[in-house]
C-alpha cells in the first residue's frame, strides 16, 4: 500500500479592496459594519456583519479613508467618530 501525503490545510484568500491584492485572510485588517457597534476593525476576523478587508500598508489605509471605497464595500457612511477611529488604528501600521 501506498502511503497518502498528508494534506495541506486551506488557507481562505480575501482581496484588499484598494490595491486589489489576494492574500491570506489572517495577513489583511477586516473591518466590519455591525447593526450594534457600527463600523470598527474587526482583530479576530469573526465578528458578525458586512465587512471589508485592507492591506497592512499606510498607503492602502490612507486611500481608504480619503477616498469613498470604504463607504461602498461597507454600505454605510463612516460617521466622524468612526473615521477618527479608522485613523487612530491606521497611525499603529
Amino acid at each position: 500500500m501506498t502511503a497518502k501525503a498528508p494534506r495541506r490545510k486551506h488557507i481562505p484568500l480575501r482581496t484588499c479592496i484598494i490595491c486589489r491584492q489576494t492574500q491570506g485572510k489572517r495577513e489583511l485588517v477586516r473591518v466590519v459594519r455591525t447593526l450594534a457597534t457600527g463600523v470598527q476593525v474587526d482583530p479576530t476576523g469573526k465578528l458578525a456583519g458586512r465587512g471589508a478587508y485592507l492591506c497592512r500598508s499606510r498607503a492602502c489605509w490612507d486611500q481608504a479613508l480619503r477616498s469613498l471605497r470604504l463607504n461602498s464595500a461597507l454600505k454605510t457612511t463612516l460617521t466622524t467618530e468612526e473615521m477618527a477611529a479608522l485613523r487612530e488604528f491606521a497611525a499603529t501600521l
